[in-house]
């Protein structure tokens, strides 16, 4: 609602609490415009009308079927229920959901699934390309609804104005999966069919509407509590930046929300059927009506269907409903948009006719009017309490034309018990709540207060109703804002890259600092105590190129690991929305729905060192990684790089399998590849998942071209020279198996769209298999092996293979499961390597379909081999041509723990799970 009202007889100031639980009623509750109807309930906000059903109805309030012929809609927000529920109900009208607003946080519109979904707003389907989803919480909406949606998503960070140690459910309405239970009353309280029910968005736990408020208000984040990221934990000065960049969503993300600036104004009609124009002999007409200058310069309006002889007063009820504003008509007027000609409360509107009071209007009435509020000597202005940890207090202040902000300071104080205090210690803010960002003004001790109301209202009365006050006590506040800049120059001393964030961004020495250097990543991050000076670096970065390479700028909270328990394990999550097709991207929204969006990272955006960074000083912590073998060892190479900089250097490693061949999560029972498991029963697997040790080498590749002759050439070779030193966790493969993986990955970059499906890759791999069946390579005439020392005579083979795990080209047990005893069974940490030949494309079909296994030739820890012809290769299956000269193969360090899912809970998903709430996008 505005937080602001009309002056009444009798109205004295006091301190009032609003709760995110509906007003009893026994205080007289605030209606919508249209209170004429005998339908009273004591839910704020409603307007209901009787209605004949002419289809099959469920009632939003208890989700039952409606039986009969009667049901009862809102005429504001399309709440349906029952005559008995009418006193039962407490959901509150969705023109009043800024008054529940505990903290404002703006959310993170993105594109919508294919789920189906209701609007949090009109309470109808989201069809089409036109509904947005936020990416942090349950928020579902259409394109056009979502400009009456307030800044209502989930707190995930303190700021630097906050601190406290617990927090409060942040309840959502409806969206349940079917078979959710409340936790009251223990009935069914989910519904396919409505928008009913209620759910914390941080424990998962659900609720009815007429139950919720009967909980503890404090949330303790429910069954995946020691892995969750407390938000009392964080902190993020995040005043001058937007949620998408807070947490590291794409601007793509943000795309359809963006666009809502040149929506089609005709597309702004309350409800989802496409009206048709008016006829004359319809008895309705059509009028566009527009909430304030900002909403005429747009072009964005809203049609109100009204009867062609009508009241005014009418007409501006209908236009308070379609606006979701639930002020009285009697304060709010028509404007013909033209000329401003105003409608009186004696007037008819009448298309063919004229008003009944004979003042003549045009033949035809305007097609376009401005809906005002008129002008008042006295209102009641809510001023909230900013000083407060958890809560919501305000105080209901009467002003008038002459009401300075000095003046309503003096009297909030005195309200609130602290008249003691200088009124000068406090300031007054003005909030904006919008949707997608909140906006937050300081105002001047002389300015008008009423002026201020006005000037407000004039721009728009949706942002009139999003609008609070809050009275803060100033405080000279540190700003500390971290930047990590990647996409320099790598290795790098430390002077040399102060010079060159000097040079490239102009960053000014008394502001910003450099407080950590990851050269073997060309990344640094800056401690920025200046919010203009930290936005201007981060939008500079962002369109800065250095050698060539784009930079890049994430913005990196905070974490309090003081404010940690002692038994958590945060987890630090990467997804590579690339992999899997358009898995991965579910997966990233799945998973900042289920746990604290800033631990969940975008591979896309930054790599791994923003999440390794911003979890350096965690004590415990673990690692979850949904992408294919490619995406693991990334984020392997980068940990071993910076792990003497993290204060848990060792973090365990759980996969979600997104890739092709997915050898690694076959081998720790993660499965072959993801198959749309339940996110939530993902995150349970990983907590119950037994740690195991996994060797790592390093594969030292010395590319020069030998002469016949057999001496070492210079490097004018033309060959792709390759990395020198590259890191191997799953096989190193020479000839035949590396020229597929070569062909393959040329095929994808070529045309990359294509390859969105683990089945279509495959389908390339035995294409590119088929047209090598004729193909003949020596590879025991180019190549000589030391195995520990020893030389290995090689077969006549086509390939070389050398595995450090049981899996080979997406499951195939090259090695082979017979007993031999001139060699040891393989393990993933025993410190050996196999190695393996294959004759050709026929003998790796025949290991792929298990007729077959490799030719065994060695096994050892120490390889050495000497290339005298230019040779494909492949590590853990990325491709290159490699050069003659020689390859040293060795240990790499410690062993890295993984996570291997336990066999219980592979049995159990195996054998088929009920569904849960995860699987309707997000519960716990």
């Amino acid at each position: 609602m505005a937080e602001c009202g009309r002056a009444k007889q009798g109205h004295s100031g006091g301190v009032e609490t609003p709760t995110n639980s509906p007003q009893s009623g026994k205080k007289k509750t605030q209606q919508s415009p249209g209170s004429r109807s005998r339908y009273q309930v004591t839910a704020p906000g409603h307007c209901f009308r009787r209605v004949t059903l002419t289809k099959p109805t469920y009632c939003h309030n208890c989700s039952d079927f409606i039986w009969g012929l009667i049901g009862f809609l809102c005429e504001v927000c399309n709440l349906m229920c029952h005559e008995k529920c009418l006193k039962t109900l407490r959901t509150v009208c969705s023109c009043m959901a800024p008054t529940l607003v505990q903290v404002p946080v703006a959310h993170c519109f993105g594109p919508a699934g294919q789920k189906k979904r209701f609007c949090c707003i009109c309470r109808k389907h989201t069809e089409g390309n036109t509904a947005l989803r936020c990416e942090v919480c349950e928020l579902h909406v259409h394109a056009d609804c979502a400009i009456f949606s307030c800044a209502d998503c989930r707190r995930c960070h303190l700021d630097d104005t906050q601190d406290q140690d617990t927090f409060h459910h942040h309840w959502r309405e409806g969206n349940l999966w079917s078979g959710a239970r409340c936790e009251v009353c223990r009935r069914s309280c989910g519904s396919s069919d409505v928008l009913s029910g209620m759910r914390c968005e941080w424990c998962g736990i659900t609720s009815h509407a007429a139950c919720y408020s009967s909980l503890p208000p404090d949330c303790h984040l429910g069954r995946l509590r020691q892995m969750i990221l407390p938000p009392t934990a964080l902190r993020l000065s995040s005043r001058n930046f937007s949620k998408m960049h807070c947490y590291r969503i794409t601007e793509t993300c943000s795309h359809d929300m963006d666009v809502l600036d040149e929506v089609d104004p005709s597309s702004l009609v309350p409800g989802r059927e496409t009206q048709p124009a008016s006829s004359p002999d319809s008895g309705k007409q059509l009028l566009k009506v527009f909430d304030g200058d900002d909403a005429v310069k747009r072009g964005l309006f809203r049609l109100v269907s009204t009867p062609r002889t009508t009241r005014n007063q009418e007409v501006v009820e209908a236009a308070l409903r379609a606006f979701y504003l639930p002020d009285q008509p009697e304060h709010y007027e028509l404007q013909e948009l033209v000329n401003q000609h105003r409608l009186h409360s004696d007037d008819i509107l009448n298309r063919n006719g004229t008003p009944d009071n004979k003042s003549v209007l045009k033949d035809a009435p305007p097609e376009a009017w401005l809906l005002r509020a008129k002008p008042q000597d006295t209102e009641v202005l809510k001023i909230y309490a900013g000083w407060l940890k958890v809560g919501v207090v305000y105080v209901s202040i009467s002003i008038s034309r002459n009401s300075t902000v000095d003046s309503v300071l003096k009297e909030v104080l005195i309200q609130s018990g602290r008249q003691e205090e200088d009124p000068s210690s406090f300031s007054l803010v003005e909030v904006y709540m919008a949707s997608k960002q909140v906006q937050r003004q300081v105002l001047s001790g002389q300015e008008l207060l009423q002026d201020k109301l006005q000037e407000i209202r004039k721009v728009s009365l949706r942002q009139m109703n999003q609008t609070r006050f809050y009275v803060m006590e100033n405080r000279n506040r540190v700003v500390q804002v971290s930047l990590l800049i990647g996409g320099l120059p790598p290795l790098l001393t430390r002077e040399e890259y102060t010079q060159l964030v000097q040079e490239q961004l102009a960053i000014k020495n008394h502001l910003v600092t450099i407080t950590h250097i990851y050269g073997s990543q060309g990344a640094v991050v800056l401690e920025i105590s200046c919010f203009s000076e930290a936005e201007r670096i981060y939008m500079l970065a962002k369109d800065t190129v250095v050698s060539n390479k784009q930079l890049s700028s994430l913005v990196i909270p905070h974490i309090m690991h003081n404010k940690l328990a002692k038994d958590s394990a945060p987890l630090l999550l990467f997804v590579n929305p690339k992999s899997g097709g358009l898995k991965g991207r579910e997966l990233l929204y799945n998973f900042r729905k289920l746990l604290n969006p800033h631990q969940v990272f975008d591979m896309s955006n930054g790599g791994p060192l923003a999440g390794l960074h911003t979890f350096c000083d965690v004590p415990q912590f673990r690692v979850l990684v949904c992408g294919g073998d490619g995406t693991v060892g990334w984020v392997l190479g980068v940990l071993e790089a910076i792990r003497h900089k993290l204060a848990c250097p060792e973090p365990p490693i759980g996969i979600v399998p997104l890739g092709t061949g997915n050898d690694l999560a076959r081998v720790l029972r993660w499965g072959a590849g993801y198959s749309g498991e339940d996110p939530h029963h993902v995150l349970l697997s990983l907590e119950e998942a037994e740690e195991v040790q996994m060797d790592r080498w390093t594969i030292l590749l010395d590319a020069q071209e030998v002469s016949e002759d057999g001496l070492l050439n210079g490097r004018d070779n033309g060959f792709l020279e390759p990395p020198k030193i590259v890191q191997m966790n799953n096989y190193f493969g020479l000839g035949i198996d590396a020229e597929l993986s070569l062909d393959f990955h040329q095929a994808r970059q070529d045309e990359p769209d294509k390859f969105t499906s683990r089945f279509h890759n495959k389908g390339v791999y035995v294409k590119v298999g088929l047209q090598k069946l004729s193909h003949t390579r020596n590879l025991h005439n180019d190549l000589h092996l030391q195995v520990d020392k020893h030389d290995i005579e090689l077969p006549h083979i086509e390939g070389l293979i050398f595995l450090n795990i049981p899996s080979w080209g997406s499951g195939a047990d090259l090695w082979g499961s017979e007993g031999d005893s001139r060699y040891g069974k393989p393990r993933i940490d025993d410190g050996m390597l196999e190695v393996v030949g294959v004759t050709g494309v026929v003998h790796m079909g025949q290991v792929q379909s298990g007729l077959r296994s490799g030719i065994r030739i060695a096994q050892g820890n120490y390889i050495r081999i000497t290339v005298s012809k230019p040779i494909p290769v492949q590590v853990d299956g990325e491709p290159w041509i490699q050069a003659p000269g020689h390859i040293i193969i060795s240990a790499a360090g410690p062993k890295v723990r993984m996570l291997r899912k336990s066999k219980q809970r592979q049995k159990k998903q195996s054998a088929g799970r009920s569904e849960s709430p995860a699987s309707t996008d997000g519960g716990h």
